[in-house]
């Protein structure tokens, strides 16, 4: 079993709760719009982290990192990029990638609302936006994903709302 803190849309912005509720995880996954490489190096003293890059983050993170990640946990397939849109309304060329890859998790960020959805269309796809961590933006609240995969199931999907 495998417990997961999902973040995304930090914008350079990492505090102590981001990284108490990071403790209590095995992995942290950030889907981009990370901001600067300080707010990965503080995570990474905690715990291990995948990230993909963001639209506002600049060549020393993109270097650092991928437009998109594809990966196994546990028994599942996940596949995180930073602007990927909702089922029914995809950003360009996502569904493609979706359909091509077969996923079992989508992951996304930049919209900095959170939601959890299906995509019956796409393999059940189960597609997950944490909102935003970090302070800059429309947002109201910030938020963070918690839950747990053990083999193919996921488990204790938590919302964290943060006083922005």
């Amino acid at each position: 079993m495998k417990k997961i803190l999902l973040v995304s849309d930090t914008h350079g912005y990492v505090d102590e709760v981001i990284l108490r509720h990071a403790a209590t995880a095995d992995e942290v996954w950030h889907a981009g719009d990370i901001g600067t490489l300080s707010v990965i190096n503080e995570i990474e003293k905690i715990k291990p982290i995948r990230a993909v890059y963001g639209n506002i983050d600049g060549y020393e993170i993109r270097s650092a990192f991928k437009e998109t990640e594809i990966f196994h946990c546990e028994n599942l397939k996940v596949f995180i990029t930073h602007i990927g849109g909702y089922p029914g309304a995809y950003a360009k060329g996502i569904k493609e990638k979706l359909l091509a890859q077969l996923p079992d998790i989508f992951i996304c960020g930049h919209s900095h609302i959170l939601k959890v959805s299906r995509d019956k269309a796409i393999n059940n796809l189960l597609h997950l936006n944490p909102g935003a961590a970090g302070r800059h933006g429309f947002h109201k609240l910030r938020t963070m994903l918690k839950f747990s995969i053990e083999g193919k199931t996921i488990n204790d999907l938590n919302v964290i709302e943060i006083e922005k």
